[in-house]
């Protein structure tokens, strides 16, 4: 029973090679998915713009691989993934223009690619309008041209899926078993833990099909050893490595976060804590669409008998959304990026049915009329969060550069040393080191930081109103921006 059900939704007969007549419809849908990747591309730059600073965890990742900044503390749940994907640009090169425009071009091949895998198991028009869904998301515009790693895993996610659903149908597609492996890889490269959720699904319905498990399971593995070998040669072995994850993301547990995520759809990058009054019903709207419009989709499939492309992406998504809606006690809307890739499948198969049924011609006349007046509307929602957040972020940017030409005037410049209160970024603009002695990011002890800011220029960062740390209350105060900072005098350099 090698295609059961999908050989109705692919035309593929049950040899495995497609009809002269499917390779056609597959050709014809090219430029559809083209189009909406570069149209995606496009979008990213126009709208997010490639001159936008780098953010707080940007600048970590960064610095890993850049050969113009100290690598700053990589703490536990962090994946070296995102780092290796901007290291051709990162490691020779400073500007963050440049690295947008990698990011942004690399983000769009990647959608159509991930998109491409799911030929013949959904039409093209389905498959169009899915990643225009999707790629019309602030969020996923946002983050697509970022050094963050949660795109990466949504693409990946969504090609995994397509490739397990040609691999089941057919043993002999080569591409299929290979693509299976390397999306796999993808995504526990960037994130192990979202890798797990995501294929979950798939794994049950590998328990009977070995090869299948075994090529998921090498591909997981494949992506996830060196976070394992770095857990054993830097954090004390597997099991305190993820102890630590867990407790820097609040503790893993029971953790009703679906409000939280409710309320980061304003354009809060980071809802921790997630206080504040709920968004505007009109920009969250689309959110309470999506399971009903996912349902329906699922639905038209299953009386079509065309249920497992539709349903087998529905499950993933439903894992994938599980551990940031009910296991964390804070939110991020990237963080629900992998859900809305898959979730874009079956909504854009529900949406496909209300405007192709066959109705009257007045019937289909007002659903085609309504359905563009709800996409015009959805875009306009999505483009004003969009430049809300990418102001708010220009703005928290301009903040650490105004603070770091501070620093400069008081002789804090490279080779140098912050810590305290934003100290990761703005030592990333600065070009310094950045270290702490408290909190997750606790690098150094308070005798380890004292000396060396005997050796080198140090100052640390403190909001307005709060006091220094012990070792640094007899050091000159300074303003520094929005921010005071404490000098320490042998590190100075000449201003």
């Amino acid at each position: 029973m090698a295609d059961g059900s999908n050989a109705t939704t692919t035309g593929v007969p049950r040899t495995g090679r497609p009809s002269p007549a499917i390779r056609t419809r597959r050709s014809r849908g090219e430029p559809r998915l083209g189009a909406v990747a570069a149209a995606f591309t496009l979008a990213q730059l126009l709208l997010v713009r490639p001159g936008l600073g780098l953010g707080w965890d940007e600048t970590v990742y960064v610095s890993q691989v850049s050969g113009h900044v100290p690598a700053a503390y990589f703490s536990a749940p962090r994946s070296r993934g995102i780092s290796l994907l901007v290291a051709p640009i990162a490691s020779w090169s400073d500007s963050t223009v440049l690295l947008r425009i990698y990011l942004a071009v690399l983000s769009g091949l990647a959608l159509y690619f991930a998109l491409r895998v799911w030929r013949g198991r959904l039409g093209p028009g389905v498959l169009a309008l899915a990643g225009a869904l999707f790629a019309s998301l602030w969020v996923t515009l946002f983050y697509g041209p970022q050094a963050m790693p949660n795109y990466w895993v949504a693409v990946g996610a969504l090609a995994c899926v397509g490739c397990f659903l040609r691999a089941r149908a057919d043993a002999r597609d080569g591409p299929a078993w290979w693509g299976l492996f390397a999306s796999a890889a993808l995504m526990a490269w960037m994130r192990p833990m979202d890798a797990v959720y995501v294929v979950l699904p798939l794994l049950a319905l590998s328990l009977r099909r070995p090869r299948l498990l075994v090529v998921l399971g090498m591909g997981l593995m494949a992506g996830a050893g060196e976070w394992v070998i770095e857990a054993y040669t830097s954090y004390g072995g597997l099991a305190q490595r993820l102890s630590a994850a867990s407790a820097i993301q609040g503790g893993l547990g029971w953790h009703l976060a679906v409000a939280d995520q409710l309320r980061s759809l304003g354009g809060r990058t980071l809802c921790r804590p997630c206080t504040g009054s709920d968004p505007s019903p009109v920009v969250t709207l689309w959110w309470f669409a999506l399971p009903l419009l996912a349902a329906l989709g699922a639905v038209v499939a299953i009386r079509a008998r065309r249920a497992l492309p539709v349903l087998l992406p529905l499950a993933c998504a439903v894992t994938a959304a599980v551990p940031y809606l009910f296991l964390i006690g804070y939110a991020a809307p990237r963080f629900l990026l992998a859900a809305y890739a898959l979730l874009a499948l079956p909504v854009a198969h529900g949406l496909a049915h209300l405007v192709t049924a066959p109705v009257g011609r007045f019937a289909r006349t007002v659903a085609v009329s309504l359905a563009a007046i709800a996409a015009a509307g959805h875009l306009a929602v999505q483009y004003a969060v969009l430049e809300h957040t990418v102001h708010s972020s220009e703005a928290s940017r301009a903040d650490w550069s105004r603070t770091v030409a501070a620093l400069r005037t008081l002789g804090v410049r490279p080779p140098c040393l912050l810590s305290g209160y934003d100290a990761v970024p703005i030592a990333f603009y600065d070009g310094c080191g950045s270290a702490q002695t408290t909190g997750h990011d606790a690098s150094m002890t308070v005798a380890e930081l004292t000396r060396a800011a005997h050796r080198t220029s140090f100052a640390v960062l403190a909001p307005p109103g709060s006091r220094p740390p012990a070792y640094a209350k007899t050091w000159p105060e300074e303003k520094a921006g929005g921010l005071r900072a404490y000098v320490a005098p042998d590190g100075r350099q000449g201003r």
